[in-house]
C-alpha cells in the first residue's frame, strides 16, 4: 500500500533530517489515521516539493514527527490544462472538481453562465468556493498530485472571454459542434482552456463572444454529457493529445 500523503508549508519541510506535522493535518495522521512510529508517510506542499520519510513518533492528538529518507521536487507540468465549468445544480460541482483533479486539470475555474441555475453570490458563493476549493485538495492528495489544482474565484463570461483570447488552445464543448475534440491540434506549452457550460448549454451570445476570441467549438461524441461529467472527459483527452499522458 502506497504512503499515505498529508500537505505541510514549503518551508516547514524544505529543510532537516527531521520534520513536525502538526495542525488540521497532524491530527489526521495522529488522530483519524493513528499513524504510529516505523510507517511511511509523505509530505508535500503541493506545489511540488514532497518529503518521503518516516513517522519517529507522535506527541498529543495533532502533531507528528517524521524522519526524512529523501526529498523530491517536480516541474509545474506544461501544457496547463485550464477547464472553466459552468455552476451546475447541487453536488454535482464537487463531483466535477473531485473528478478533474484526479485526471490532472491544473486550474478549474467556477463560470457564471447565463443558463446556469444555481448562482453564487455572497456567504453562500464564498462557501461554495471553499467547498470546490477543499475537494480539489483532498483530491489531490488522494490521487498523489505532486502539483494541487488551483480553483479560482468565480468568472462572468467577459473574464472568461479574455482568458480564452490569451489561451494557446481555446475550445468551447458543444453538442451541434462538427469538429470532434478528439482530432483537435494542441500545442505542447502555454494554457489549454476548455470551457464546460451548464446544463442548459451555451447561450449563443456567449458562443458568439468566445468565438470573436478565438475559441473553437469542439464536440466530445456521439452522446451527451452531463456538465459534471463533460469536465472530466475533455481533459483526459486534451491530456493524450497534449503529451501529458505519453
Amino acid at each position: 500500500m502506497s504512503a499515505p500523503v498529508f500537505l505541510a508549508p514549503g518551508d516547514a519541510i524544505r529543510h532537516g533530517r527531521q520534520v513536525v506535522l502538526d495542525g488540521a493535518e497532524g491530527r489526521h495522521a495522529v488522530t483519524v489515521r493513528r499513524l504510529v512510529a516505523g510507517e511511511p508517510v509523505v509530505l508535500a506542499d503541493g506545489a511540488g516539493l514532497a518529503v518521503h520519510g518516516t513517522v519517529n513518533r507522535t506527541e498529543g492528538k495533532d502533531r507528528l514527527y517524521v524522519d526524512v529518507d529523501s526529498r523530491t521536487e517536480e516541474p509545474a507540468p506544461t501544457p496547463r490544462i485550464v477547464v472553466v465549468q459552468a455552476l451546475p445544480k447541487g453536488d454535482r460541482g464537487e463531483l466535477a472538481v473531485e473528478t478533474m483533479t484526479e485526471v490532472g486539470v491544473d486550474v478549474i475555474v467556477p463560470w457564471a453562465a447565463s443558463r446556469c441555475i444555481t448562482q453564487w453570490k455572497g456567504e453562500r458563493g464564498a462557501k461554495a468556493l471553499a467547498k470546490w476549493r477543499s475537494t480539489a485538495r483532498e483530491a489531490g492528495k488522494q490521487a498523489r498530485r505532486p502539483h494541487l489544482p488551483e480553483v479560482t474565484e468565480q468568472m462572468s463570461t467577459p473574464r472568461v472571454t479574455a482568458l480564452l483570447g490569451a489561451a494557446a488552445f481555446a475550445g468551447v464543448l458543444h453538442e451541434a459542434a462538427t469538429e470532434p475534440l478528439a482530432t483537435a491540434a494542441t500545442p505542447t506549452g502555454g494554457d489549454l482552456v476548455l470551457v464546460v457550460g451548464p446544463e442548459g448549454g451555451v447561450s449563443p451570445e456567449e458562443l458568439a463572444a468566445f468565438a470573436t476570441a478565438g475559441a473553437t467549438a469542439y464536440r466530445l461524441g456521439p452522446t451527451v454529457l452531463r456538465t459534471s461529467t463533460a469536465g472530466v472527459s475533455a481533459a483526459s483527452v486534451l491530456l493524450a493529445r497534449s503529451g501529458r499522458w505519453a
